[in-house]
Order: C-alpha cells, then structure tokens, then sequence
C-alpha cells in the first residue's frame, strides 16, 4: 500500500464517489484512480466501496474504518511536511487564509500587515468564502486557519476558539426619519424594507432569530455578503441596511448614520479555527495572536492538545 493509493480513496469518498471528479481534482485518470483503489481493497482483503457494475455505490463498514485510519495518516503526512519547513526554511512559506467577504474586508488587512512586517519571508494567501466553505478549506487541508461569524463550531473536525465580540448596526441615511429616533425598535426596522447578508453569512442567523422571536416578518429587499453593496443600495434609497459594526468604522462623516443594535441583536462571537491534531508553525501561531489579544500561542496550543474548553469570552 501507498500513499498514492489513500489520497485515491479519501478523494474518491470526498467527490461523493464519483471517480471522474476525484481524478480531475487529483490531476490523474478515472481508470488510474479505480486500479488503485482495488489494489487497495486486494492487499487489504476487504471492500472500501459497494459497487454497483464499475460504479461506487456506498462506503462499507469496514470502509469506514479504512477512511478513518486513511485521514489519520494523511494528516500526520502534512504534519511531517510543514515540520520540515518548519526547521528548514526559518519561517518563510505560504499561510493560508480561509476567512469570510467581511473579515477579509475590514478584519484581517491590520494583522496581515504586521504579519508581513515580522515574517517578511511569508507569503499570504486568502481564500474566500461562505462559512460552511471556510470550514471546508480547513478541513481538507486548503487552509491552515480559518475565520469567520457562522458555522465553524458546528464540525467536529475543527478546534475553533472564541476571537472577537461584535454586533450589528442599522444603516440609514441621515434625513430618513427613523434616524433622528432615539430608541428604535424591532417593530420599527420591520416595517421598513431592509437590506442585508445571505442568511448563511455574518450573523444572519442572529438577526433573523431576534425578529421571530418577537413574531415579526422583516421586509427583506436585497440580501448580499458584501457590505459595501449593503450600504451603495442602502444610499439608493432601497432600504434600511443591517451590517456587522466592522464594516462602517471608516464611514463616520458620510451621508448615512449607523446606529448600533446590540441590544436588538444580541452579540456575535467571530471565532478561529483549526483542524484538529494539525502541526501549526510559528507563523501561524503568531497570526492568531495578532487577530485578539485575547489569543496566544500558550493558549491555542493547549486547545490544540484538547483543552479548548477552557477558553469562552
């Protein structure tokens, strides 16, 4: 058996079973794929996959154990790897990011530069996406650390810890009437059309759970996972915007007015994330400390070793 042949089945289990999909993300064959994964199967004396003719139907029983011990073994082999650049390219390589549109936008851009500046041999690369899809990156190794809002505490496949609070806040143009309202109130933004995130980005979820509980129906008149287009419709006129409080920080002195909505919200918790039982190199370690001070790299390495439960805001 190889390590040719374990990336062959764990793409395969990945790619739904479809042998034509694993090969192209493997750069191979469909019948190369398919020869080694009954060579496989021989040398082990079981079957990994049910078969239906030439196609893969199911994962087996003793399948599953194989795909667990498989995902072991791949994970200590990138382990091996990024300890070796560890020791021999004195911190130099590539970190990569898997984050949101958000923090991406209006997070990150402070510790990639300083990143930057006390890593000057380290390149960055940031993958972008839904929360479900940051999760994803993470888990098959695309990225090294994750952030994001929604979603990545729901796998068990990650180690994630609390970063950051944050909460809402209403966008509004300076001469709409509910702007010179001292107390608004979730029956007041119902009433309005509102524009806001996809509900699987930025604390949609918060929103949306605020006004069922208080048995409202929000007017929801354009949803986007850009801020920024929240607030150019939101100076059209279309409506009363509700973005995270990062992405208007810069927007003091413009022609809308942000209200915070903490106390109508609730408050959201960003999180990081990390596969679990991954080698993290110095670099690493060092970013997560510039997202919070409320991380360092003593605490994420215990979390790492299976204490994470000691860390909530």
């Amino acid at each position: 058996m190889n390590l040719h042949q374990f990336r062959f089945v764990q793409e395969a289990a990945r790619r739904n079973l479809n042998l034509t999909e694993a090969a192209k993300a493997l750069h191979t064959s469909q019948p190369g794929v398919s020869k080694a994964i009954i060579e496989l199967e021989e040398e082990l004396g079981i079957e990994i996959f049910a078969r239906h003719g030439k196609r893969l139907k199911r994962i087996t029983e003793p399948g599953q154990h194989v795909l667990r011990s498989i995902e072991l073994i791949m994970r200590e082999v990138g382990n091996l790897k990024r300890i070796g650049e560890q020791f021999s390219a004195e911190d130099s390589g590539t970190l990569s990011i898997a984050t949101t549109h958000t923090q991406a936008r209006y997070v990150l851009p402070v510790p990639v530069a300083k990143l930057r500046e006390a890593y000057p041999k380290v390149n960055v690369s940031l993958h972008q996406g839904a929360p479900d899809q940051v999760a994803r990156m993470l888990i098959d190794e695309v990225a090294e650390i994750g952030i994001a809002t929604e979603s990545l505490s729901s796998y068990t496949e990650l180690l994630t810890l609390p970063c950051y609070e944050w909460q809402h806040v209403l966008v509004l143009p300076k001469d709409h009437p509910l702007a010179a309202k001292e107390r608004l109130t979730l029956e007041d933004i119902a009433a309005e059309p509102i524009i806001t995130y996809h509900p699987s980005f930025t604390g949609r979820t918060r929103v949306d759970h605020a006004f069922a509980q208080r048995h409202l129906t929000p007017r929801i008149a354009l949803e986007a996972i850009d801020s920024d287009v929240i607030k150019t419709y939101v100076r059209l006129g279309l409506g009363l915007g509700i973005v995270a409080e990062m992405a208007v920080r810069d927007d003091t002195g413009t022609d809308l007015v942000a209200r915070p909505m903490g106390q109508l919200f609730g408050m959201n918790v960003a999180r990081v994330a990390f596969k679990r039982g991954a080698y993290l190199r110095n670099f690493v370690y060092r970013f997560a400390e510039l997202l919070s001070d409320r991380l360092d790299r003593t605490l994420v390495a215990k979390a790492m070793a299976g204490h994470a439960n000691d860390y909530e805001l």
